[in-house]
């Protein structure tokens, strides 16, 4: 099927396809009015060294970085993400969905702290809440060991939180899915349509065929009477059958037989018909027929 009978089967059934395409923006405006925008921000930490450790850089914590503040990250995050912290935020106020986790492709201890929801306002609030949590839970983990203040670990904010960005590409996929799931329900029951039309139309007889006479059916196509080429052969048999008297026997010439003589053809032609025909009946009692004379009436 080329793209010319596609239309054309289109065409025909717009009844079908019609309802079907009005029913699919239908489908994807409400898609588009449902799917709310969702919006999100993000901020970035990094955990940096005490002022013990950095005595012998200076004072400065960028340089002295150690493999232990990896797993006191990946920690951090773990405590931020649990059920206590969550309800911890919300709480606080914090209604949209928070997100600790190490920055992806990191070369130190760097935390993306990201908040997701469906209002800007909410969205950037819950960040700075989270920010600012994730630097007292820090805090309160060294503080439940006993650490001294110059041995703890410090948190920097590497970026602020951002102003949310509107996250459309789940809203685009539902719209998409919504369109061409429309579409191809459309175009399957127009094709169905098509394809029913027809079957019912060879199904059907044409127009101005008649059904065979059941009589002619039974008589499995018998010719009638008087229709075939021995037709009269046979009405002549059946008109002497009633007259009650056998059909004449052919009369064959005795000069087409084998043997004969021209002495025994008679001088005078005899009548033609039955009554110049000899029979077996005719001849005189006490004699026999002859060969030749068999030959009149076999």
């Amino acid at each position: 099927m080329d793209l010319a009978e596609i239309y054309r089967v289109m065409r025909r059934r717009w009844y079908v396809l019609l309802p079907g395409l009005v029913l699919t923006a239908a489908l994807t405006i409400g898609a588009y009015v449902k799917v709310p925008v969702t919006y999100q921000s993000q901020s970035t930490v990094v955990l940096l060294n005490s002022q013990k450790a950095t005595v012998a850089f200076n004072g400065n914590p960028f340089l002295s970085t150690q493999l232990s503040l990896n797993g006191m990250a990946d920690s951090l995050a773990r405590n931020l993400n649990s059920d206590a912290a969550l309800a911890h935020l919300k709480s606080q106020g914090a209604h949209s969905t928070t997100v600790a986790k190490i920055a992806d492709n990191a070369l130190g201890p760097l935390m993306w702290l990201t908040a997701t929801g469906n209002d800007k306002r909410d969205v950037l609030a819950s960040d700075r809440l989270l920010t600012s949590y994730a630097a007292e839970r820090l805090e309160e983990f060294q503080t439940d060991q006993s650490v001294p203040d110059d041995a703890m670990i410090r948190m920097a904010t590497i970026v602020p939180p951002q102003n949310p960005v509107a996250q459309t590409k789940t809203r685009y996929e539902y719209l998409v899915a919504a369109g061409l799931l429309g579409i191809v329900v459309s175009m399957v029951a127009t094709f169905y349509a098509e394809a029913r039309s027809r079957t019912g139309a060879r199904s059907r007889p044409p127009e101005g065929r008649h059904a065979a006479d059941p009589a002619d059916e039974a008589g499995g196509g018998a010719s009638t009477p008087g229709s075939g080429p021995d037709s009269a052969s046979v009405d002549g048999t059946a008109a002497a059958a009633g007259t009650g008297k056998p059909p004449a026997a052919r009369h064959t010439p005795r000069w087409s037989m084998s043997g004969a003589r021209d002495t025994d053809l008679p001088s005078d032609p005899s009548p033609s018909g039955p009554a110049g025909r000899v029979t077996a009946d005719t001849l005189p009692a006490g004699t026999e027929a002859t060969d030749t004379e068999a030959h009149r009436f076999v």
